[in-house]
């Protein structure tokens, strides 16, 4: 079978320049991509490679990310940004044909985008794929399936939480593997659970990493101090700290009209998990982090509790969803287990499977 390729353009959408891969004809059942934090389109390339050439594949650098310009996070706004950003292209006639109504995928960060671009854009989606989502509360500080916060300032959640070598080896495009956390480990590590599955697309992966802008625009942001633990609660501005406000679960359930939602998840991610190796609460849980308050006052985010309670009350209201759990996979199911996602994709598009 021949394999889809992806060529890139550069467009003006939203007031910025945005770089986007493209694949397919024009008139294709129209798919959208939307990568993760600390990615970038080229993540997709493993999965657009196994994709039926009848689709149309549109896979967008959010801002501050691959070639797309860095332009600043306004955290305040949750993901809004990142989805006005994408929203805007849904009308550029090089992209979609006139009226398209795509498939979104999107993986982590990339899925809370996908869900404000369907609450602020019903009539444009015709179908939800979310892999490894973050939670439609955001990622860190709230306590229950409602999501309620565990401090009026969402204190251990955002920038704070963001490893400091980490980013520092990010900003240095660093490419080795010897410390735990160099951006090649935490690939090998995080974002899957078997790096064997990185294979041949290893540097193409680890590059997509690294093109990550770093600084309190963007990743990881900006903090200030709290007087709750662990003593710093998100800022105003960059990624982190958007991931933190984001907030759409009752936008989600009301929206009309409601498309079908397909959640892909693996059920050993470390990142997007009611136990994320991510949060705070639950490294001080686990001893790692000091001065934890114990599980009254701080308890770990029920991560995957509240995506399902969200979902839920979304078919309750006359929409549709369908959880498929693949075991043994982490964080990046599109690249552990790509036969199974891209069945689940294709059926949630209405095309055979080749």
């Amino acid at each position: 079978m021949p394999r889809m390729e992806t060529q890139q353009q550069v467009v003006t959408a939203n007031g910025i320049t945005q770089a986007i891969r493209v694949a397919g004809p024009a008139d294709g059942v129209a798919v959208l991509l939307v990568h993760g934090n600390c990615s970038s389109a080229a993540f997709w390339e493993p999965l657009v490679r196994r994709l039926p050439e009848t689709l149309r594949v549109v896979a967008p650098d959010l801002r501050g990310y691959g070639a797309t310009q860095t332009a600043p996070v306004d955290a305040s706004r949750g993901l809004t940004d990142f989805a006005d950003d994408v929203a805007a292209l849904l009308d550029e006639p090089s992209l979609f044909g006139e009226g398209a109504r795509p498939v979104v995928v999107g993986h982590s960060l990339g899925a809370g985008v996908a869900m404000r671009l369907l609450a602020d854009n019903p009539d444009r989606i015709s179908g939800l794929l979310l892999a490894a989502p973050v939670s439609p509360y955001g990622f860190g500080a709230t306590r229950d399936l409602a999501g309620t916060p565990t401090t009026p300032d969402l204190a251990g959640s955002g920038a704070g939480t963001a490893s400091g070598d980490f980013t520092a080896r990010l900003a240095a495009g660093d490419r080795s593997a010897e410390a735990r956390t160099s951006p090649r480990s935490v690939l090998r590590a995080a974002y899957v659970a078997d790096p064997s599955c990185l294979g041949d697309d290893e540097e193409l992966l680890l590059d997509s990493v690294l093109s990550t802008a770093t600084g309190t625009d963007n990743y990881p942001g900006d903090t200030v101090a709290s007087p709750n633990w662990p003593g710093s609660a998100p800022g105003g501005r960059g990624v982190l700290n958007a991931l933190a406000r984001f907030r759409v679960a009752e936008e989600l359930v009301a929206v009309t009209p409601k498309p079908p939602v397909t959640w892909i998840r693996g059920d050993a991610d470390v990142i997007v998990s009611d136990t994320s190796l991510f949060d705070l609460a639950q490294l001080g849980a686990l001893g790692v982090v000091p001065g934890w308050p114990g599980p009254q006052e701080c308890p770990p985010q029920p991560m995957i509790g509240q995506t399902r309670a969200v979902l839920d009350r979304y078919a309750e209201a006359g929409g549709s969803y369908r959880e498929v759990t693949l075991p043994g996979c982490g964080h990046s199911p599109h690249l552990e287990r790509p036969a199974e996602f891209v069945a689940e994709l294709l059926a949630l598009a209405g095309v055979a499977p080749v």
